[in-house]
């Protein structure tokens, strides 16, 4: 013996309830730190030699300007010295900024 069921979804008529949520608030503001195999940074396309924390924690505020909570993404080259990541974070942290975030990428095939 063989049953079967047999729906015809697509030819009911549905109406989709509406929603009317507010729209997605504006993202934070980004700021981008990079950091290359030879320890040097960049923030805003400004191109620096690492001196100390304080140093980088006002760069920072800096590019931050006015926005609250930005957040700070660290593009490091993948030979970058663990201790220059340190140093942003560090700086970030000094300069009040909690939402740290790194940059990655794929490998090619």
């Amino acid at each position: 013996m063989v049953t079967t069921t047999y729906q015809r979804v697509a030819e009911l008529q549905i109406n989709l309830p509406e929603a009317d949520a507010e729209q997605v608030k504006d993202r934070p503001k980004e700021i981008n730190v990079g950091i290359d195999a030879q320890g040097h940074y960049v923030i805003d396309k400004v191109v620096f030699t690492f001196t100390n924390v304080a140093t980088l924690a006002d760069m920072l505020r800096r590019s931050a300007g006015d926005a609250k909570e930005p957040v700070v993404i660290i593009n490091a080259d993948a030979n970058a010295t663990h201790q220059s990541v340190i140093h942003v974070m560090e700086a970030a942290r000094s300069a009040g900024f909690v939402h740290i975030t790194f940059a990655t990428q794929t490998p090619a095939k």
